[in-house]
């Protein structure tokens, strides 16, 4: 169910006319307390779209009642406009959700003029994230989006998750979802993305919820704990979206407060199953790349070692052509900043050492790669930290994909 497996949440999505084929285009994620708590990791691209300037105010109240999200269109790029518009997204839906709810209330991103009637069942603008994808540069139909909001409040359902994941797709071929339950407790989440892969984050939309009564100090710890080691190692194609963004929301639904250790493992694990699906769906990708880097002298070596391998294109192209060309793999080590010294490092694909001590190892013919998942494992034998970073091949489908129309 999505974001809807844990207790308090209801979601809908609808098609509201944004994306020109008819297809869903307009979510809406609701947290009908008792609590509000909530964290939010955004895009570090210094050129970020309205709705995360908007939604990035928000957080900073630490409180979230619902999140609008639509496809079809980033609105990134699109001026004064653009952020007129997500605000007026935030206030419709509060407008909206308060006919629903029976009470009335409006404010600024972060604000605190919400009435607080202690069941939190109004809703104020300031407290309503937005998140955006698609197209960057065109306004969003204003005319088809608030009229959307509408409808869908009028179908927030506690089994809506399904719906509201598959609204928020762009190019992607399959909708994400994923869902761990703990002792009393639920952490659930939708995500979007498949192209633009790159951190921070990837060019994804993604809200977690959980019925766990945690406070918002302790969820934003957690997600960004969990964010560095899944979707900030997602590397599709080197390229950093404007819209990126990754909610958690904390309904305290379940009247539980589980031990933080185990909160944190959950939503990590929630985020790395996520990160997964959205390698699994990048764009006219073959083979998913799992590059491990191991024994390097600090985990930032670790990272920067397995990013230049991902980005490599030259390696991209050979692991589609199922080529075990680990001399590529050395050239993008080589251009990196980590501690290594060149006639120590071992490559392994797919678990045969093809590459000992920066020369020839075993025969190249032993690696089978007929197989989706492709691991390379590169020891730079300069110390004991290490980093897995997942990545996925180039071929003529993603050319296409990104050349024969706008995405």
């Amino acid at each position: 169910m999505s974001v809807t497996a844990a207790k308090g949440f209801t979601a809908a999505g609808i098609a509201a006319g944004i994306k020109e084929n008819g297809n869903p285009d307009l979510a809406l994620v609701v947290n009908n307390g008792p609590r509000r708590a909530a964290a939010g990791v955004f895009t570090s691209n210094r050129v970020k779209a309205a709705p995360v300037l908007w939604s990035e105010q928000v957080l900073k109240g630490g409180e979230v009642g619902a999140v609008v999200l639509n496809s079809g269109g980033a609105n990134a790029c699109t001026g004064p406009k653009g952020f007129q518009d997500t605000h007026a997204t935030a206030e419709k839906a509060a407008e909206v959700l308060n006919g629903i709810s029976g009470f009335g209330a409006s404010g600024t991103p972060g604000g605190s003029d919400r009435t607080d009637h202690g069941d939190h069942t109004d809703h104020s603008a300031g407290e309503i994230a937005v998140a955006s994808t698609g197209l960057i540069g065109l306004p969003l139909p204003m005319d088809k989006l608030l009229p959307g909001i509408e409808k869908a409040a009028a179908e927030l359902s506690e089994h809506g998750g399904e719906k509201a994941a598959i609204a928020i797709k762009t190019t992607d071929t399959i909708h994400k979802t994923a869902v761990v339950g703990g002792d009393g407790w639920t952490v659930g989440g939708m995500a979007k993305g498949a192209g633009m892969l790159a951190p921070g984050l990837a060019t994804m939309l993604v809200v977690l919820t959980t019925d766990a009564d945690v406070e918002a100090p302790a969820l934003d710890t957690a997600l960004r704990a969990a964010t560095r080691t899944t979707f900030d190692r997602v590397d599709s194609d080197g390229c950093m979206s404007t819209n990126d963004t990754v909610l958690l929301l904390a309904s305290g639904a379940s009247a539980v407060t589980p031990a933080y250790e185990e909160f944190a493992e959950a939503v990590r694990t929630v985020c790395a199953d996520l990160a997964r699906q959205l390698i699994g769906d990048a764009e006219g990708a073959s083979k998913d790349i799992r590059i491990e880097v191991i024994n390097a002298a600090t985990e930032d070596d670790a990272v920067e070692v397995g990013r230049s391998i991902a980005r490599n294109n030259l390696l991209k192209c050979a692991i589609h052509g199922e080529d075990p060309n680990w001399g590529r793999v050395l050239s993008a080590i080589g251009t990196t900043g980590a501690a290594f010294e060149p006639d120590e490092l071992n490559v392994a694909i797919n678990g045969v050492w093809v590459c000992r001590d920066g020369a020839v190892g075993q025969d190249r013919d032993l690696v089978d790669m007929r197989y989706r998942e492709v691991r390379i494992t590169a020891d730079l034998a300069a110390g004991t930290d290490s980093a897995v970073i997942w990545a996925n091949d180039l071929t003529a489908e993603y050319v296409h994909e990104n050349s024969a129309y706008s995405s």
